[in-house]
């Protein structure tokens, strides 16, 4: 089964390191932020991310450079600017953190439907119909959560 759905080592690297990401972007979100836990497994997700994003630049599905390959551009730019923040520590750098790293975990989730639906339909209209209803979805149920906490953090 998996055979159907890796087709090279490039493959296999991408997909272990989004369920890396996957895990520990989650247990990010879930956990007490701020905490030395929260920082370890950060850096871990930060690190997952820069090699999942990297990678998806030698997987050529669509003929060459494609929408999934500028989305790991943003996806990159937003664990960039929340470590940049993180790290440079400026005026509200905890909002900037906060924000861009939890919508580098959103994003994730709508790379996650974006994959099944490479994998798993055939027709391509339908396929990007799939993916748009599911990214929309995962990006208003993300914005929801977001700013819930944000204001339970007292984020502006």
């Amino acid at each position: 089964m998996l055979n159907d759905i890796i087709h090279s080592n490039i493959g296999l690297f991408h997909f272990i390191t989004a369920l890396i990401s996957l895990i520990t972007g989650t247990v990010v979100v879930l956990n007490t932020k701020g905490t030395l836990f929260h920082k370890r497994i950060g850096y871990v997700y930060v690190f997952a991310m820069l090699t999942l994003n990297l990678s998806s630049f030698f997987i050529i599905n669509f003929g060459g450079f494609s929408l999934f390959h500028f989305f790991a551009i943003v996806s990159l730019l937003t664990v960039i600017g929340g470590m940049y923040a993180a790290w440079r520590r400026h005026n509200n750098w905890l909002t900037a953190h906060y924000y861009f790293m939890s919508w580098s975990v959103v994003g994730l989730y709508a790379a996650l439907w974006s994959e099944i639906g490479t994998r798993f339909v055939d027709n391509m209209k339908d396929f990007w119909w799939m993916v748009a209803l599911a990214t929309f979805m995962t990006i208003a149920i993300g914005a929801r959560i977001i700013n819930k906490n944000a204001k339970k953090l007292n984020l502006k």
